[in-house]
């Protein structure tokens, strides 16, 4: 590759939101999608609630999903599960969401979701919810999820916290030196309120 110089080359930032345009019209679609989902498929329920609130990427909701069981189980959920401040704190797994490109670092949840999501028995994989969608006879949209939760967000929330909730910390010098979310003593309140908005969607 590198002799010849052969190099990946995606869409331009420009294709990227002009596909945008023409893929989503409303983000009342992507609610109403999920709330046929759910009708169809009630077992998906608490899942796709908890990608609506949160906006993680579909593999880290996977990841965070069964990592709530699996630590609930454990009698460890607190290790993940910040009570006081309704977060996920996902930066104390680094092997599972810090990654190169994509990352997650801390997602608001409130605490009822999290209750009924503890009371689930069965785990997912990314296929397996793939797979159910498919057999409902609907669309796979699960990573239009993250966009209308962003698109929520900005009703709220400046764009240095919106990518600082979604997993993106740029380059710039005051994402890099100076943004610290720890700082902004209103964050959990301003993002609950678009939490608010989005559960009377779904």
């Amino acid at each position: 590759i590198k002799a010849y110089g052969v190099s990946w080359k995606g869409k331009s930032t420009d294709d990227l939101v002009i596909s945008r345009f023409s893929r989503i019209k409303s983000t009342d679609e992507i609610w109403q999608w999920i709330r046929q989902v759910k009708k169809i498929r009630p077992e998906l329920t608490d899942f796709l609630d908890f990608m609506a609130v949160t906006g993680l990427r579909y593999n880290e909701a996977v990841s965070s999903y069964n990592l709530i069981l699996k630590l609930s189980r454990e009698n460890k959920l607190l290790q993940y599960y910040n009570v006081e401040k309704e977060a996920l704190e996902h930066y104390k797994f680094k092997e599972l969401f810090i990654r190169k490109s994509k990352k997650a670092f801390i997602s608001f949840v409130p605490k009822q979701l999290i209750d009924r999501i503890v009371r689930n028995h069965e785990t997912f994989t990314r296929f397996a919810v793939q797979k159910r969608i498919q057999k409902a006879g609907l669309k796979i949209r699960l990573t239009d999820i993250r966009e209308a939760h962003a698109s929520v967000l900005t009703k709220y929330l400046t764009q240095p916290e919106i990518d600082f909730l979604h997993g993106r910390v740029g380059a710039s010098v005051f994402m890099q030196n100076y943004f610290n979310p720890a700082l902004i003593n209103d964050l959990k309140d301003r993002v609950f309120k678009a939490i608010a908005e989005i559960q009377t969607k779904i």
